[in-house]
């Protein structure tokens, strides 16, 4: 009996076949495949721990329902959700870790029913992420950040039904929501299903581009070239932290 199977596997999320590959090839055997509709989970060990991996594919709805499936399935102890992000902070470069204490649908605007960004009827603006996943996220992004020379942030990630390729647009979503550190298509959506069913969320990003008029082609390589092993190694990071708490 693995530590998580108690209270169900850990649910990883991508919205991305790449960004899965890695955590995917790392799980240990035997590898149960499960197919729901058109996605497929593939359940195994992850260092130790009972996980199931799915890719949801990209956009709020696809990342949703694939959360509301998977939690639905798997009854998990908490769901995960990792890949690249476009970095809007300041100080928040390409190859820069980032790990959500927060998320927000920047694109969510029910005036003048509802405020700004505010969720009708949940009354929820800001759907906030796990304490304790956060916390071994957040020293994970930390170390790994140290070992290769970029930078780890913790803080607001901001979601949105579209890919933000211009400073312009990336300035404005700023202006709204300052603390704002990256933006993508996918977490905030996830977080608020976990939000709804009262399961643990967390979320970590690696920024592939700056969301200006480069990001397509960063985002592509940033893609091809790390987005995978860095989701692998501050995944296998964190959940060997978690393990080593759950020990005390």
């Amino acid at each position: 009996m693995t530590a998580d199977s108690p209270s169900g596997p850990v649910v990883i999320l991508t919205a991305m076949p790449d960004e899965a590959s890695a955590v995917r090839a790392s799980l240990a055997e035997p590898i149960e495949q499960i197919d729901s509709g058109t996605r497929t989970y593939e359940r195994g060990l992850f260092r130790g721990h009972d996980v199931v991996v799915a890719v949801s594919r990209c956009g709020k709805v696809a990342a949703a329902s694939m959360t509301a499936d998977a939690i639905v399935r798997f009854s998990p102890s908490a769901v995960l959700f990792t890949g690249v992000a476009g970095g809007i902070g300041p100080e928040v470069a390409v190859g820069d870790v980032v790990v959500a204490d927060r998320l927000i649908q920047h694109d969510l605007d029910p005036r003048p029913l509802w405020p700004r960004h505010v969720v009708p009827l949940l009354e929820v603006s800001e759907f906030p992420t796990c304490e304790r996943w956060t916390a071994a996220l957040s020293a994970a992004a930390e170390a790994f950040a140290t070992s290769d020379g970029s930078k780890s942030h913790t803080g607001l990630v901001v979601s949105g039904d579209q890919f933000i390729h211009d400073r312009e647009h990336a300035g404005a979503i700023l202006d709204a929501l300052p603390a704002a550190l990256c933006v993508e298509m996918e977490g905030a959506a996830a977080a608020q299903v976990a939000y709804e069913y009262a399961v643990p969320f967390a979320l970590v990003r690696s920024i592939s581009d700056r969301a200006d008029a480069d990001a397509p082609s960063t985002f592509l390589d940033s893609l091809g070239s790390f987005a995978a092993s860095h989701s692998l190694a501050i995944l296998e990071m964190a959940f060997d932290m978690m393990a080593v708490g759950a020990d005390r």
